[in-house]
């Protein structure tokens, strides 16, 4: 299988993505650093940059480089980003990089209403996929200020296409190529830990809804069979990359895996049929298990992690999309996902109405051949799982005392407005500001992907000390204008960010560039100020969604916390994620101060604003200039930022 194609034609339309001056960067990543170092680990950190940034020195030698290497492709990060946040990381997939989307829970009586559910679910998705390969999927467009500019629409056409080669040091992303071999025309469904090909294509015909629960029938029927079951081998996808990349190996000295292999790596997705997982099912509940299948006990095994679309049906009604993240963002899995779940709200069922393609073939069972090597392969991932599952603590929050509108209404973004109570809520918890990730799409740009907005600001810190100080010296007016002063910081920051402006991807850049032309790696990258800033302790991203469902994902440092959220018109919703194992982390406490501090936050606003109206219409409209432009800005975060 190829490797996915780095270079694709030039888009229309889409320039390529700027390389910010050198000097702009450090100054930057300085301004970011001071308030989040020691006053020594600073001075180290500044020596350094300085240093690194001299005239004549290492820093304009790699900008040079940088300057050059975009010259010659059409993403000059592209390759260098992918690897570092996806393709070199060692971690297991689930919880640790794939993120969920939970559906809204469904109501089966019977286990045919599952299966029901499933074909139309099947069906939403090769009417997706129709889309897709006809390129008759809109080009998304940026809203906001430079509203009407077409965004990159790469990401799409590797929903259905791509996988992830696990290697024993860097994984490989791999795509179909129509051209050398017929596109996939089957899914693989998942059940009771054995994996099935299911043909949609059959007779140059595509398969109906009811044929297609015609076969998922037959396919639960063939998994009940106990006399055929065969080890859980998708649970050797759950474990660490290099451990996985390794059983791999053993599975490929036998043709039978490796026909079963290929299966699976060329399926359009994956199609869950869990059983049901116990009678708790919360939203936390349904997070949790949409990440990890509840563990090898539950449907830990019922999975392959390295494919991009793993959609779960649970008989239980525990329903939803599992995904591997290195070939597209999240904004890209909620238009997917919307138009699925809108496609079965608004497309009834056709059960009944449509002719059958007659003496449908047996839907083939994958065979494994297991040695004794590969049984201890699966019991050691099996552990691993265990331990994952044991350590992962979340907390789904449906936050109803306000939303959206709210925040509007007090001329704030409100993604800027939820970034700054995430830092008040880390704060409240911890005492000290963090290292934090906010992604933000840079998908203007050819090939673009994500750079980070870095939310845990001077400004932000400000505020937040003046809201927990426990003093009464700061009036309600000094924390208000504080407030703004951070909101306004953010939204800076974050048109930095979707602009191609920001600082991780440059200096990730001028990092790689000297490794590739084997100059000693620069202190500045050695340096433990550097280190610091790179330890994510709060990941965040907001993930908005207009049907009813919510994303989730695991913290990506041990003493983290992940932080998902969904902004609604009158509530949000917020999935905390941390583990248990770090002494550090609790997400029940840090929702706990989350909401606290989005009620401090509220009951300062309507203060304010009471005491602004009561002051005359003169301030009411200074108030009035300054709010919409922030509410201008606000604008372009809705597709602009995601995770």
């Amino acid at each position: 299988m190829p490797v996915l194609d780095r270079e694709p034609p030039k888009a229309l339309g889409l320039a390529k993505l700027p390389l910010p001056a050198l000097k702009d960067t450090l100054d930057m990543y300085l301004r970011c650093m001071k308030h989040l170092l020691t006053e020594e680990q600073f001075n180290k950190t500044q020596h350094l940059v300085k240093e690194f940034g001299a005239p004549g020195g290492v820093g304009e030698l790699l900008q040079s480089k940088l300057v050059e290497r975009r010259e010659s492709k059409a993403n000059w990060v592209y390759d260098y980003w992918l690897n570092d946040m996806y393709l070199n990381n060692r971690l297991a997939l689930p919880i640790n990089s794939s993120p969920a989307m939970v559906f809204p829970q469904q109501s089966f009586r019977a286990s045919i209403d599952s299966l029901r559910f499933a074909a139309h679910l099947i069906s939403g998705i090769l009417e997706y996929k129709t889309l897709l390969d006809t390129r008759a999927l809109p080009v998304d467009c940026a809203r906001g200020q430079l509203a009407g500019t077409p965004l990159c629409m790469d990401q799409y056409y590797r929903l259905f296409t791509s996988y992830r080669l696990p290697g024993p040091e860097r994984d490989t992303l791999v795509a179909q190529e129509s051209s050398v071999m017929p596109e996939p025309e089957h899914i693989i469904v998942a059940c009771k830990n054995q994996f099935f090909v299911l043909d949609v294509v059959i007779n140059f015909r595509r398969l109906n809804e009811r044929d297609l629960l015609t076969q998922l029938e037959k396919i639960v029927k063939m998994a009940d069979n106990e006399e055929e079951l065969l080890p859980p081998i998708g649970l050797l996808t759950s474990d660490g990359r290099t451990e996985w990349a390794e059983s791999r190996s053993v599975l490929m000295r036998e043709s039978t895996n490796r026909d079963s292999l290929d299966m699976i790596e060329r399926c359009l997705c994956l199609v869950c049929l869990d059983d049901a997982s116990g009678p708790e099912l919360s939203d936390s509940a349904r997070a949790m298990l949409m990440l990890h299948g509840g563990g090898p006990a539950k449907n830990g095994g019922n999975r392959w992690y390295d494919k991009p679309m793993q959609f779960v049906v649970g008989a239980d009604g525990c329903c939803g999309v599992v995904c591997e993240h290195s070939p597209f963002e999240g904004i890209v899995l909620v238009q997917c996902t919307e138009y699925l779940l809108k496609y079965m709200i608004g497309s009834p069922s056709k059960l009944v109405r449509a002719a059958s393609v007659s003496e449908l073939p047996a839907p083939r069972r994958l065979r494994w051949k297991c040695t004794p090597e590969i049984h201890k392969c699966l019991a050691s991932s099996a552990d691993t799982l265990k331990r994952l599952v044991r350590n992962l603590d979340i907390n789904v929050h449906k936050f109803y005392e306000y939303g959206k509108e709210f925040i509007k209404k007090q001329k704030m973004s409100p993604d800027a407005y939820i970034q700054v109570a995430l830092q008040l809520a880390y704060y409240r918890c911890h005492g000290r500001p963090v290292s934090t990730y906010e992604s933000a799409s840079i998908r203007r740009f050819q090939q673009g992907r994500v750079d980070n907005i870095r939310s845990a600001t001077p400004e932000a810190l400000a505020f937040v000390k003046a809201m927990t100080d426990g003093k009464l010296s700061t009036s309600d007016k000094e924390k208000m204008e504080l407030l703004q002063g951070a909101i306004n910081a953010q939204t800076k920051y974050m048109i930095l960010a979707i602009t191609g402006l920001a600082i991780d991807n440059h200096l990730l850049g001028l990092r790689e560039i000297a490794h590739e032309l084997k100059i000693e790696k620069p202190e500045i990258f050695n340096d433990e100020g550097y280190l610091i800033s790179n330890q994510f302790v709060l990941s965040t991203s907001q993930v908005p969604t207009t049907v009813e469902m919510f994303c989730c994902y695991g913290p990506v440092v041990p003493n983290g916390y992940g932080a998902c959220y969904n902004p609604q018109s009158e509530h949000i919703i917020f999935s905390v994620s941390s583990f248990h194992e770090s002494s550090q982390t609790c997400s029940a406490e840090f929702v706990k101060c989350l909401v606290q501090g989005l009620l401090h936050m509220r009951d300062l606003c309507n203060n304010c604003n009471s005491k602004i109206m009561l002051t005359g219409n003169e301030q009411t409209l200074k108030w009035g200039k300054k709010g919409n432009a922030i509410l201008e800005i606000h604008s372009l975060t809705y597709i602009s930022v995601c995770l």
